[in-house]
């Protein structure tokens, strides 16, 4: 049984679904607070295009390299994003997280530390990672410090790596969490995720 295949991740604060053409309606809903497509370091789908976006996505599904999922807020239980896991290498294995992207009014929130902790916790104890990655513009200090926040490492940046939407060419700040690391960097997404819910 390969062990990359789509799952329901969840806990008291979010619902992970693997992505899906029902989510389409609710996608275009979410980005559409705070027209998100407007930011040239994220990769949201600007109106009448979000069917296209999860069709792309199920076709790295499809591929093997990409598990997507729509973000469900569990109080509302509204779609208010979505994000996924990519660059699957099955063998090592290892896998990025990324794609990620939510609704403006969760922005800031305590949803993109609920959505990591499931995230890291199924690729680090079900799926045996030895390591997850995470990749983000250089212009993006936000998403930086996000991902620092979340106690991963930078290792560095690839130079015109890939093009924005917009066609110029961006640098990728990469960084990583390893296995070894997984203990102490859960312990401290617990215990930062129940002081930003407690807000």
């Amino acid at each position: 049984m390969n062990p990359f295949t789509p799952i329901r991740l969840h806990d008291d604060y979010v619902a992970l679904e693997p992505l899906c053409l029902e989510h389409v309606p609710a996608l275009e809903a979410a980005a559409a607070d705070g027209e998100l497509w407007n930011l040239t370091v994220t990769s949201v789908p600007p109106p009448g295009h979000a069917r296209d976006y999860v069709e792309k996505a199920l076709q790295g599904q499809a591929a093997g390299n990409m598990l997507p999922f729509a973000v469900r807020e569990a109080g509302s239980g509204e779609i208010v994003g979505s994000t996924r896991y990519y660059e699957i290498d099955a063998e090592l294995p290892r896998l990025a997280i990324g794609y990620t992207w939510y609704a403006k009014r969760w922005q800031k929130s305590h949803l993109n530390t609920a959505c990591k902790r499931l995230l890291l916790e199924h690729a680090f104890e079900t799926l045996q990672c030895v390591a997850v990655a995470f990749h983000t513009d250089e212009q993006n200090e936000d998403s930086q410090r996000a991902i620092e926040r979340l106690g991963a490492q930078r290792e560095g940046v690839l130079r015109a790596h890939k093009r924005r939407t917009d066609g110029s060419l961006r640098n990728t700040v990469c960084f990583s969490i390893v296995a070894d690391e997984w203990p102490h960097v859960g312990s401290w997404l617990d215990m930062r995720l129940s002081r930003l819910a407690a807000r």
